[in-house]
């Protein structure tokens, strides 16, 4: 049983985790782990949606059939978890309060922000993520109360998809730019409870990008000092000719 430790105004909670096996592409496997995790605890609060897969490879080499698979696993396995939670999650739902629904938190990425390299399947998957998401966020916010955010992560330390995607090559190089600092794991975990808990229940259709500011980055043309240079000669330039002025006579 859940056992609950207070002393003073702590409150220490040490809760029971099961493990569930499936395939997020199946609905069987999809509706049988919801059902049992509901039967399990006699109500579902959260789901969180974290299933990918990827790796690098030139468009012009990806099989129709690989971006499919990867399709598959992050959007299509992502609406597969939601739907089927949601007689769960929705108010008055299953095991749950008439007055308030449940969260879903979809793990996507930054990858189509703008553009990424050699990732043209994930970039389209994660952006059908936020795509639904957003589409969730409307529907059953209004209709069910079910609050649907997103978690955009930068790169982690220590997980499969930096070793998977950055070799040691790479890595050595990223790392050079200012603002490619790697996150760690703690970081996802505590924007998950920010969204999941009382903080954020007033948060909706977002997606929180996690990754220290490095989708923000592009590469610098021009040091600061060589920016300075040129803008004190163009304003003496302008000063001895005023350029954008108007020359049309009407």
């Amino acid at each position: 049983d859940d056992l609950v430790i207070a002393e003073g105004a702590l409150k220490i909670y040490l809760l029971q985790a099961i493990g569930l096996e499936g395939d997020v592409r199946r609905e069987d496997d999809a509706a049988r782990t919801v059902e049992s995790t509901f039967k399990h605890f006699g109500r579902l609060d959260i789901l969180v949606n974290a299933a990918a897969g990827n790796f690098l490879v030139p468009a012009q080499d990806l099989s129709p059939n690989g971006f499919r698979t990867v399709i598959d696993i992050d959007s299509i396995g992502t609406f597969i978890m939601c739907h089927e939670a949601l007689k769960y999650l929705k108010k008055g739902g299953l095991g749950k309060d008439p007055s308030t629904g449940g969260t879903i938190i979809n793990i996507t990425a930054t990858l189509h922000y703008r553009a990424t390299w050699y990732q043209i399947h994930a970039s389209a998957a994660k952006a059908a993520i936020d795509s639904i998401t957003r589409s969730l966020a409307l529907e059953w916010g209004e209709d069910h109360g079910i609050l649907v955010n997103g978690i955009a992560p930068g790169a982690i330390e220590d997980t499969a998809g930096v070793s998977k995607l950055a070799p040691e090559e790479v890595l050595s190089k990223i790392k050079e730019k200012p603002l490619y600092t790697f996150g760690e794991k703690w970081d996802i975990a505590m924007a998950a409870l920010y969204l999941a808990s009382d903080a954020g229940k007033f948060v909706n259709g977002t997606v929180l990008v996690v990754d220290g500011g490095q989708w923000l980055s592009t590469t610098r043309l021009l040091s600061k000092e060589a920016v300075r240079q040129l803008s004190r000669r163009q304003e003496t330039r302008s000063r001895v000719a005023p350029t954008g002025l108007p020359k049309s006579k009407l």
